[in-house]
């Protein structure tokens, strides 16, 4: 089967990849030049593990090509997949629908073959009955063309993406017709023979199924970051408290790891974007909108966290600190919202000097925090630093020569916001350590 991917950013360009694995005919498109110049010389846009060698092993098998021409790279197609970015709206938080309905105008004028026309972006709910609309506004159906608007939402956590996409919790399918749940049937053949478990729902409740899936495990990372906060208050240990609560069955153990508060592309983006949806129609979430706003603070509360390892902010003012890690999440370069934003902007408002270091994030980072210092190892960073700070759990933190960081840094001083290390060894090796929850 053919198949294109309107997009080629991180969904697009792994749901390609993958799917030319499954032993599809599968073509990326993008308009931007340089990206597909790029990508057909092997360089990738995104960091994710394993991306490389297997667009690299579908291109040579001659399995995954990528153009810029949109009406070549959808002829034939069965499926064309609608995977461009919907970022929030400025101004008002709604998800800013443009790029899809952009792209589904072009499909809609190009397309000469049946097909159906997948929306794998993230999309409140109705875009699907909208870009029908559009398909249908654009000529396709009058040119005789069989034509089913289907949404697929993703499900690929950053960092295991590939993973993910081979062996799915769900694949969930929002179809109005048989048409449309056919041909998804055979896109996604090569995982019904794994026994993955695929969902087939309308349309709406496919598109809302991706916005309450993250909403939730949202709610579940900042419950149990304001558990992190009672446990300082009362004398308690969030992660035995995270234990006893998940081992419920009820409850699980995903999710419940105290921290900065969540980053990333999706969190941020699709709750407020779930918010707005609830405003729209009426039906308030009183439980997302505390989350967001909580999840907001606790980023900035964070940076005044380390403050007070320095004295406070008037001591703080002309010290230096280190920020090890400024990804929202290790195994991805993406600085969406990441916490490290905040803190660190905390910290200069403070009047304190910041350098840091992270494996694959500070491309991405520098236009973000010009005001921050990047170094090249994790060392230089700690060198001279009154404090030092772990703000995302990269593995290469895990296992610092604890020696050496007391030997480089200004004083022995060590903010874990990730609890990588336990409170008891840290204080055998002498220093003053501050963890989330503990």
């Amino acid at each position: 089967m053919k198949i294109a991917l309107v997009g080629s950013g991180y969904v697009g360009l792994v749901s390609g990849a993958c799917f030319a694995d499954f032993g599809h005919d599968v073509v990326c498109i993008d308009r931007d030049e340089d990206k597909i110049a790029r990508l057909r010389d092997g360089i990738m846009p995104i960091y994710e593990p394993g991306l490389d060698a297997l667009v690299d092993s579908n291109v040579k098998a001659g399995r995954l090509t990528f153009t810029t021409d949109l009406a070549e790279g959808i002829k034939d197609a069965a499926a064309i997949f609608i995977a461009v970015g919907t970022p929030s709206r400025r101004g008002d938080g709604h998800a800013d629908l443009s790029f899809v309905y952009a792209v589904a105008k072009e499909v809609g004028e190009h397309l000469a073959n049946d097909a159906v026309v997948v929306t794998k972006s993230t999309v409140p709910v109705g875009t699907g009955d909208a870009v029908e609309r559009i398909l249908a506004d654009s000529g396709a159906v009058e040119r005789g063309h069989r034509v089913a608007v289907v949404s697929n939402p993703e499900f690929l956590r950053e960092g295991a993406a590939i993973g993910d996409f081979k062996r799915p919790d769900r694949i969930v399918i929002g179809a109005e017709d048989d048409f449309g749940r056919e041909v998804m049937r055979e896109v996604y053949r090569p995982l019904f023979l794994n026994e993955s478990p695929i969902l087939f729902v309308n349309r709406r409740s496919s598109e809302l199924i991706k916005y309450a899936a993250n909403a939730f495990l949202a709610t579940k990372i900042t419950f149990i970051n304001e558990m992190a906060d009672l446990c300082e208050k009362v004398g308690a240990d969030v992660q035995d408290v995270a234990r006893g609560i998940g081992m419920d069955n009820r409850i699980g153990s995903k999710f419940l790891h105290a921290g900065p508060g969540y980053g990333g592309s999706c969190f941020p983006k699709d709750t407020l974007a779930l918010l707005k949806t609830a405003e729209d129609y009426d039906s308030p979430t009183r439980i997302v909108e505390a989350v967001s706003k909580v999840n907001e603070s606790r980023k900035r509360a964070m940076g005044r966290k380390v403050l007070e390892t320095l004295g406070g902010q008037e001591d703080a003012r002309g010290k230096r600190a280190c920020l090890l890690g400024l990804t929202f999440k290790p195994n991805t370069d993406d600085m969406r919202d990441s916490p490290a934003i905040a803190i660190a902007q905390t910290l200069i408002d403070a009047g304190v000097n910041v350098a840091a270091y992270d494996p694959e994030g500070m491309d991405q980072a520098a236009p973000l925090m010009p005001q921050v210092e990047m170094k090249d190892d994790p060392y230089a960073a700690i060198d001279g630093a009154d404090v030092v700070v772990i703000v995302t759990e990269w593995n290469v933190f895990r296992a610092l020569d604890l020696g050496r960081v007391k030997q480089l840094a200004n004083a022995p001083v060590l903010v874990d916001l990730r609890n990588i290390y336990r409170p008891e060894e840290m204080a055998a090796q002498g220093f003053t350590y501050t963890s989330v929850g503990r």
